[in-house]
């Protein structure tokens, strides 16, 4: 038996009845790690000593009955945007390089009392601004469908290391579309939750108003389970809804009979590629079969998405990303004269690339004389794209569509285009723009077998029917 091709509650209840211990479960993971991460880089630093004394810790608890959680003694990953105490924390990133943060994010306080074992931090796109993973500041990560391809981003080290099998289940985060899109071009399954459903407490920001943690994993049950643990409200993020309910696995009926789906026929236009499109039809086809019906529909204002997103995203990371300064932690140079030197030069160094560009355009868009016609005006685009899916959930469930317009793209042609990287994101961020939950699952690959992913949308914190949508569709093929 490979304990690697399990999925999460596969292993959890092979744990609980005993076919195999936490620290068995433990040694599989790290011996995959070993054997292919030097081939794809999907992690940024491994904790092989500490995820086996807390193999032992976990073990005990599972043995007393103190831990019970469906996930108790399931190795995880972390994404490295996501603060874990005395562990590097590095945002892929020269400016955080040596950055081990004093505290636990609240996602990880949840996982740890489940009773999961974090094995490892993930590599990312600086600061999670990229759609390839290409922009770290430790090196490429590879598609682990075809390693002259990209895993997507900005979480591409949780999506391709759920899909290399060198982790059961990640965490990442997605501002405009960073879970989905990775784990449609690894074929993998990842869900954005609603804004406000997961604490971002500890989650080093991007752009705050955008920002949500998820997990990705190997099945949309893996996805509920791990949803279920890190939901919840948190006295520590003001952005947090307080909710009775969540419950999202026992939401996985597999029943989808008289669900209502809608499929934008704005998504279906120029720019899908076709093989694209012919997956995301033949899902609907088997969501039909499962008893949901399926139909297209106009969705307004979806059309200028991108431009607002890119705005907003921008202006958020300008304001977030100015604590970065040389002073008070991270990357200072260590020869400068006067404060404004040690700004400057600081911040030329410390940063990559495309963060670069991405804070010159957010500083821009809110200057002076800017701030109206770019700004306040993607703001008022946000409203209307929020409003255009409350009128489209009056009458569907959720909506469906491809995550991407294409399969995974070749090594190093979207650092040459950002324009083309930025127009990648069509499908995903106005999901984000809106505060919506949506999920990535694999809906068959193209010709040259590289995974192909629909996006399931669902209603303000309707990410139960989207699970379970998703879920009967996995179970249909």
């Amino acid at each position: 038996m490979e304990l690697t091709k399990l999925t999460a509650l596969e292993l959890a209840a092979k744990i609980r009845a005993k076919e195999v211990s936490v620290s068995e479960a433990v040694e599989a993971q790290l011996e995959q790690i070993e054997k292919k991460d030097s081939l794809y880089h999907c992690y940024t630093s491994i904790l092989a000593d500490e995820a086996r004394a807390r193999a032992k810790e976990v073990q005990k608890q599972i043995n007393d009955g103190t831990l019970t959680s469906p996930l108790a003694g399931v190795p995880v990953a972390i994404k490295d945007n996501i603060c874990t105490k005395g562990i590097p924390t590095t945002c892929s990133s020269k400016m955080l390089e040596h950055f081990r943060p004093p505290y636990d994010a609240t996602v990880v306080e949840c996982m740890n009392a489940a009773g999961t074992i974090t094995v490892g931090k993930l590599n990312m796109d600086e600061f999670a601004m990229g759609s390839t993973t290409e922009t770290s500041y430790f090196g490429v990560t590879k598609n682990p469908r075809d390693i002259t391809r990209v895993p997507g981003g900005s979480s591409g080290g949780a999506a391709a290391a759920a899909a290399a099998e060198e982790a059961f289940l990640t965490l990442g985060s997605d501002t405009g579309g960073s879970i989905r899109q990775p784990a449609s071009f690894c074929g993998v399954t990842g869900i954005k939750p609603t804004y406000g459903t997961v604490s971002r407490y500890g989650l080093i920001a991007y752009a705050s108003s955008l920002d949500q943690i998820g997990p990705i994993a190997r099945s949309a049950a893996d996805c509920a389970a791990a949803l279920d643990v890190i939901s919840g409200s948190d006295k520590r993020d003001s952005t947090c809804v307080d909710r009775e309910h969540y419950g999202y696995l026992n939401a996985l009926t597999g029943d989808i009979r008289g669900m209502k789906i809608g499929m934008p026929a704005g998504y279906f236009a120029e720019g899908l590629d076709e093989e694209v499109r012919k997956s995301i039809y033949q899902a609907a086809d088997v969501l039909r079969s499962l008893g949901a019906s399926v139909e297209e529909f106009d969705l307004k204002g979806v059309k200028y998405a991108i431009p607002a997103y890119y705005v907003i995203a921008s202006a958020e990371a300008s304001s977030n990303l100015s604590r970065y300064d040389g002073v008070k932690y991270g990357y200072r140079i260590e020869k400068f004269e006067g404060l404004q030197e040690v700004y400057k030069n600081t911040r030329s160094e410390g940063f990559g690339n495309e963060v670069k560009r991405r804070m010159m355009i957010g500083a821009f868009v809110l200057s002076s004389g800017y701030y109206d016609a770019y700004y306040n005006k993607a703001l008022k685009v946000k409203a209307l794209i929020k409003q255009s899916f409350d009128e489209a959930f009056e009458k569907y469930d959720c909506v469906l569509g491809p995550t991407a317009p294409t399969t995974a793209m070749k090594l190093g042609e979207s650092l040459s285009d950002p324009l083309k990287m930025y127009l990648g994101d069509i499908y995903t961020v106005s999901v984000n723009l809106a505060g919506l939950p949506g999920i990535s699952v694999p809906c068959g690959t193209d010709k040259s077998g590289l995974p192909i992913g629909m996006q399931l949308i669902g209603r303000p914190f309707g990410e139960k029917e989207i699970l379970r949508a998703a879920d009967a569709y996995e179970h249909a093929e």
